[in-house]
């Protein structure tokens, strides 16, 4: 003998439904809002490089730019020793973090 339950649906049940997909798309959003907004950071950043700033690089490489031809950067870093590195190598959050806490 088989057995069916059978109960009623609430009046409110939808909304509980829904609840967490909302919940689920508003974090997908928010995350690439962020991406977004801190890959916008970063090219504004990039633009910005002029002779004489000091920087860092993505692998933690610090030196000042002695030069800019066009997507290529040379760093100084250290009495005559030169490096070239692409614009896209120089990160905004590292250089922040630490020529901001010295100054």
């Amino acid at each position: 003998m088989d057995v069916i339950l059978l109960q009623a649906a609430g009046a409110n049940d939808g909304f509980y439904n829904l609840i967490f997909p909302l919940a689920m798309l508003a974090v997908v959003i928010f995350i690439f809002y962020s991406q977004f907004k801190r890959s916008k950071d970063q090219r504004k950043f990039s633009s910005s490089l002029e002779k004489g700033k000091e920087v860092v690089t993505a692998s933690g490489i610090l030196g000042k730019i002695t030069k800019i031809e066009g997507e290529i950067i040379t760093l100084e870093i250290s009495a005559k020793t030169y490096m070239r590195v692409t614009k896209n190598a120089i990160s905004k959050e590292l250089t922040d973090a630490i020529f901001k806490s010295t100054n």
